[in-house]
């Protein structure tokens, strides 16, 4: 089998190639955490490395799935954040035929935001007695998401009497939470979301398990592959120092220290692309701290080399380059020699072929601009290598947070500005966020019309 690789041969563009050797003490910063490390991974703080409910969400995913039987067509699910975007790049990426002419099921539909026309919409034509509605949210608490689901109980409860119970599947904590309560008290269906185990890292539980297994793809192998990148760390901490996620985590570190603020997540993978959106989450939200970190980027190629390219390129030096791409993508239709002489260099080539010299196009520009850039050379785009890409990045998120002196698991901007909204909505307990508010509305205001 084919090993997926990182090249690290332009990393050290720019600013980064006048600094020294950075990855000289790299062991010995490893060596320095290691204590940390192993604390938390024996203490279980760390599950997203061990996937200690592996075995379990193997086991207990498909018999819950089965419950259901085999009569539901759509799946509708109601998550946010975490709770939606490892879902949606898993879907976009190996059942992008749901976009395509002539599909005929199953499909997914994500309610990621608080869009009253498209929740309307959903509820007008989705044949309820088709219809598996998944609710996810960890806490049990996420207003957006608890929301979506008081509206869409009360459609089921309309629609098909007491059997609504039968079309909801619940996916929270296993103890606790309003979410818990619901399911606890009608019987519905429900699978955990393990302790410790935050949003924007639950991709690999039920959370992006169950609309993976829903739509047919090949889930355990994503674990498999997650798996095959996370256990030299699980079970041998002292070998932190040689994982390729440590040293991406170094390379990101020195970044910051040279003014490198903006990090591209630059996709050639168009099934791909929405793994971008997943890693900004993951990147912006454990690194966005204490006045440090970097703005992820998402980008896809070849349609951004037409939009923002040209900031990359020639805009303010402040940006590097994470580059994903396929060794060998797929070639597609041939060209007929029914082509003008303008192009006549067309003839006889595959249409994929544009995509693999536009990424070396790409890659040369980087280059030529002296941008740090990390490539990311996948063997193949499937399930198992989608693990290995997804347990890579979550752990380097992790090891960059650490090197930084953050901690890259919790979000507490995110958790105020929430916490705003349910005081803006009369929601009782939240005297300095309402005082906050009339701060905020009482600052003076001008505006034009245009």
């Amino acid at each position: 089998m084919s090993a997926n690789r990182l090249h690290w041969g332009q990393s050290l563009r720019g600013r980064l190639g006048r600094a020294g050797d950075i990855f000289s003490g790299a062991a010995d910063l490893a060596a320095e955490h290691l204590p940390f490390f192993r604390e938390e991974l024996a203490a279980g703080r760390l599950p997203f490395i061990s996937l200690p409910y592996r075995e379990s969400l193997e086991k207990e995913l498909p018999e819950v799935m089965a419950r259901f039987g085999g009569g539901f067509r759509h799946m509708l699910l109601l998550g946010i954040g975490g709770s939606a975007l490892g879902a949606r790049a898993l879907q976009k990426a190996f059942r992008p035929r749901q976009d395509w002419p002539g599909y005929d099921g199953p499909w997914l539909w994500i309610a990621d935001n608080v869009d009253a026309p498209a929740l309307s919409c959903w509820l007008d034509r989705l044949p309820p007695e088709e219809t598996l509605v998944v609710a996810v949210s960890k806490s049990g608490g996420t207003i957006e998401t608890m929301a979506q689901y008081f509206i869409v109980r009360d459609w089921l409860r309309q629609k098909l009497g007491r059997a609504w119970s039968g079309h909801v599947l619940v996916v929270t904590d296993s103890r606790q939470g309003a979410l818990r309560r619901e399911a606890d008290e009608n019987a519905l269906p429900s699978l955990p979301v393990p302790d410790y185990l935050g949003g924007r890292f639950s991709v690999l539980s039920a959370v992006g398990m169950v609309p993976a297994f829903f739509c047919g793809l090949d889930w355990k192998a994503v674990l498999a592959g997650a798996a095959s990148v996370l256990e030299p760390v699980a079970s041998k901490p002292e070998s932190l120092g040689a994982h390729p996620a440590w040293r991406l985590a170094v390379w990101a570190e020195a970044l910051l220290n040279n003014g490198y603020s903006q990090l591209i997540f630059f996709t050639y993978i168009p099934s791909w692309a929405c793994f971008g959106a997943w890693f900004a989450q993951l990147w912006g939200e454990s690194l966005g701290k204490s006045g440090k970190g970097s703005m992820p980027l998402p980008a896809t190629g070849v349609t951004d080399q037409h939009s923002l390219l040209q900031m990359f390129l020639d805009g303010p030096k402040d940006k590097a380059c994470l580059f994903l791409q396929e060794r060998n993508p797929e070639r597609g239709p041939r060209f007929s020699g029914q082509i003008p002489d303008q192009w006549s260099y067309l003839r006889g080539r595959h249409f994929g072929d544009l995509l693999a010299a536009e990424s070396v196009g790409t890659l040369g520009a980087f280059s030529a601009s002296d941008i740090p850039l990390l490539k990311l050379d996948m063997a193949a785009p499937d399930e198992r290598n989608a693990g290995r890409l997804i347990a890579l990045l979550e752990l380097a998120t992790l090891f960059t947070g650490r090197l930084l002196g953050i901690n890259p698991l919790d979000q507490p901007a995110v958790e105020y500005g929430k916490r705003l909204a349910n005081a803006r909505l009369g929601a009782a307990g939240y005297a300095r966020e309402e005082e906050d508010l009339r701060a905020y509305f009482a600052a003076p205001d001008e505006y034009m019309e245009f």
